[in-house]
């Protein structure tokens, strides 16, 4: 899709704040955070939303989950966070790429 945001994000043409890569998948800072800390987890194949996933596609979500609870700890989210994932304009997506939002407050250690 070459005017989807999230594809050029991959592609590395649109720039973002990247917090990890590898060769499926990218976190990198929210542009407009909900939270103190606000990232999102993309693939970097096209996928239109959680809606156009299949079972082959099971290892792929799992890494991703995964990768936005390293994320959210290396954040310092030890007290918790929360991951969304909008399917569809009904659900409240927006961008037409799937992605996951990774939202948390740090606790501040005492």
């Amino acid at each position: 899709m070459s005017d989807c945001v999230f594809c050029g994000i991959a592609k590395g043409s649109i720039p973002s704040k990247l917090v990890y890569e590898d060769d499926e998948i990218l976190v990198f800072h929210d542009i407009h955070p909900a939270a103190t800390v606000h990232y999102l987890i993309i693939p970097r194949r096209h996928i239109e939303s959680l809606d156009q996933c299949e079972p082959s596609d099971a290892a792929l979500l799992g890494r991703m989950l995964l990768a936005g609870k390293k994320a959210a700890r290396e954040a310092g989210l030890h007290d918790g966070f929360r991951m969304a994932i909008h399917t569809g304009a009904g659900g409240g997506q927006v961008v037409f790429h799937l992605h996951m939002h990774v939202m948390g407050e740090p606790v501040a250690a005492s």
